[in-house]
């Protein structure tokens, strides 16, 4: 198993980053919000975890080790793969999904994309206390590097698992209600669009 990248950042995308490593271009998927605290030419170090496929090998990355051990948390619950368990870290900080398991708090699972409430009452019955306790709220991001236009914004939450339709109004909602948000910086978007459908049922 590959438990860390650490190299020199090679490109930040919507979805993943590059992380040279001995020379190697190791493709790493995660988090709008860990990939906001990338910068293209710095050196980073990722906790990872690799997911192995009859047809493929998958590196996930995230900011800390917490981070990678919900993650794998998270696949022990059926119906619950990788692509999803990256989802629910991306709306909820590990803390969150432990507060959110402990207390039982359906409506605050329901909004990752993906989750039913079949699927929420799963994840309750079936993580009980793996998560184990709390160890603090993870420390705020930094801005990404690299700009993108709004519409770059929404493919993210679509590829994230919310409808287009949903994810150009979240768009629309923040730019909207945040006059000094630049919608060429996609990091400060990204967030604010995750909070603002964080804060409402899933549509």
């Amino acid at each position: 198993m590959i438990a860390s990248v650490t190299g020199a950042v090679e490109a930040v995308a919507l979805d993943h980053a590059v992380v040279t490593v001995g020379g190697v271009g190791m493709l790493v998927y995660a988090t709008p919000t860990t990939l906001a605290g990338l910068t293209v030419g710095s050196t980073a170090r990722l906790a990872t975890s690799l997911v192995v496929r009859e047809d493929s090998l998958t590196l996930y990355g995230f900011a800390d080790d917490d981070e990678r051990t919900v993650f794998e948390t998270l696949q022990t619950v059926s119906g619950v793969g990788p692509r999803l368990a990256l989802a629910m870290l991306a709306v909820h900080t590990p803390d969150g999904l432990r507060r959110a398991v402990a207390a039982e708090d359906l409506g605050a699972l329901q909004r990752v994309p993906g989750i039913g409430k079949k699927g929420a009452q799963r994840l309750v019955l079936e993580i009980g206390e793996k998560l184990g306790p709390g160890v603090g709220e993870a420390p705020a991001v930094v801005e990404a590097a690299a700009p993108a236009p709004p519409s770059d914004v929404v493919d993210a939450l679509v590829q994230l698992g919310w409808s287009e339709k949903v994810s150009s109004e979240a768009v629309a909602a923040v730019m909207a209600e945040d006059g000094a948000l630049d919608g060429q910086d996609v990091s400060a978007v990204l967030r604010a669009a995750l909070q603002h459908l964080g804060g409402t049922a899933r549509g």
